[in-house]
């Protein structure tokens, strides 16, 4: 889809009800409600980050949609595929500001070209003890992406009909930050496998999207 017939679509985005959870479950892993059940003292302390999922025009001017890859390390979201954004500073005067910042210092995108058409639902994160607060924003502009090499291993960019389409979803075999393998509904996008709260937000965004494309 063109960039323009797209933010046309999307103008009375926040007219549409969300989908919310009844979406994210659709993706959510089957041991999620087991991890949650586990962290209900923890959760009271939870930190707080925002997330951006960003649409922008490419050279062609087609739609897509930016993600990460993120680096290998020891923690809970080594090399795992997720939004730019990033954990609440105090610097920081809300949440939405600290995914616009982190977005431009993870991927490059200066804040000013960062405009947010939405706030979706927050998902909690029950490995890291998060709450998640993903945004649908939009560069008008195609981005001249600059990976932060401490944090992204690289920069993933998907068509919005590839996000959008059903063949994009799939079951995979994941092995899980408790070292247990399991079965879990996912995407399948640019030959990355995206799963777990990631999946969930993209989840609610598609079916979002798809009421008003």
């Amino acid at each position: 889809m063109k960039f323009d017939e797209f933010l046309q679509s999307v103008s009375k985005i926040e007219n549409i009800p969300l989908p919310a959870e009844s979406s994210q479950f659709k993706m959510s892993p089957p041991f999620r409600e087991q991890l949650q059940a586990q962290q209900k003292n923890a959760i009271k302390n939870a930190k707080n980050a925002g997330v951006v999922a960003l649409f922008y025009p490419d050279q062609e001017h087609e739609t897509k949609l930016v993600l990460i890859l993120r680096k290998t390390y020891k923690g809970v979201h080594s090399a795992q595929v997720g939004f730019p954004g990033g954990k609440v500073e105090k610097t920081d005067a809300s949440i939405k500001d600290a995914a616009i910042r982190e977005t431009w210092e993870e991927v490059g995108v200066p804040q000013s070209e960062v405009e947010i058409l939405c706030a979706m639902t927050k998902v909690y994160i029950p490995p890291s003890n998060f709450f998640v607060y993903p945004f649908i924003g939009i560069s008008r502009c195609t981005p001249k992406f600059v990976k932060q090499d401490t944090e992204v291993e690289d920069i993933i960019e998907v068509t919005l009909q590839d996000f959008i389409s059903e063949s994009s979803v799939v079951t995979k075999t994941v092995s899980t930050s408790y070292s247990v393998e399991v079965d879990v509904p996912a995407f399948h996008l640019n030959n990355h496998i995206v799963w777990g709260a990631t999946a969930m937000m993209l989840s609610e965004i598609k079916d979002l999207l798809k009421e008003l494309l």
